[in-house]
């Protein structure tokens, strides 16, 4: 588990950038170098939303610039706390918490990663995505049930057994040459008609034995999906990395409010999503199991 200490950083982030979408959707651009330097896919932020609001909200990192010292974050308004964010203008400041987390584990660019990422959960896949461009094999498969807050264009890629009208990608990742599609059950053109694991899982297998064994999953979004996608790694003998969703109070590992039951070599514990994950290995998880 996570033994990292004094790897998390205080900021006054400043908003550069707040653009909204349908859905209830927001694209949030900080400036917040110390984060934008240090920060690893699969981490989070925690942030203040507003002064009248003094506990914290948990937001996954979709993107970082270490040049220009910025970090994109992407939410939905949800609650009272995420609606006033939304209210934010360019120009305030934000006290921050930042980078937090186990972040996922990617340090083997022989293997290819299978991101799958659903809902609030596909920032952390674009982030991994973006950091394995041009070093690792990556495909990455999203979800989502309201439209994209993305440019979408069509694919240029073939993927394997991924056929019919699934034919759009998230344009910047395409531009990345990163090959990638989307699934959704509200009937949005271009999309797979379904839920993103199925289609993840008809990607692979698709593959040949060789290939699918090189592969990882890593997956972050809603438990019913990594519910399935660890389902899908168990089928398929394709180990899963899962970023668990959790309500969190102080994320940064003093109240333990946010804890998971993990079986670690045949003991069980009690792990924290804010530090010693939000990323596990499924096989430690019994709830996924």
């Amino acid at each position: 588990m996570n033994s990292n200490r004094n790897t998390i950083f205080e900021e006054q982030a400043s908003v550069v950038a707040h653009i909204h979408h349908p859905g209830a959707q927001s694209i949030l651009r900080l400036l917040a170098p110390k984060t934008a330097k240090s920060a690893k896919p699969g981490q989070f932020v925690h942030i203040r939303v507003s002064d009248a609001l003094p506990l914290r909200r948990p937001i996954s990192i979709m993107l970082t610039n270490p040049e220009k010292g910025t970090i994109d974050l992407l939410y939905k308004h949800i609650g009272e706390g995420t609606k006033q964010l939304s209210e934010r203008k360019v120009g305030e400041v934000l006290p921050m918490l930042g980078p937090i987390g186990t972040p996922f584990d990617v340090s083997d660019t022989s293997k290819r990663y299978v991101l799958i990422g659903g809902g609030v959960g596909v920032p952390p896949i674009i982030f991994t995505a973006d950091a394995l461009a041009g070093k690792a094999d990556v495909v990455v498969f999203a979800g989502s049930e309201v439209e994209f807050p993305f440019a979408l264009k069509p694919s240029t890629f073939i993927l394997p057994g991924i056929t019919g009208n699934t034919t759009l990608t998230i344009a910047s990742l395409e531009e990345r040459n990163i090959p990638c599609r989307l699934a959704s059950n509200a009937g949005l053109y271009g999309c797979y008609e379904g839920h993103v694991p199925s289609l993840a899982r008809d990607y692979l297998l698709a593959l040949s034995d060789e290939e699918r064994s090189r592969c990882v999953l890593l997956s972050c979004g809603p438990h019913p999906m990594l519910h399935a996608v660890a389902k899908l790694g168990r089928e398929l003998g394709v180990p899963a990395q899962l970023s668990l969703e959790e309500f969190m109070a102080c994320a940064i590992g003093g109240c333990a409010g946010c804890v998971v039951k993990t079986i670690e070599d045949g003991q069980e514990k009690y792990r924290r999503v804010c530090v010693d994950g939000p990323v596990f290995a499924a096989e430690l998880l019994p709830e996924f199991s």
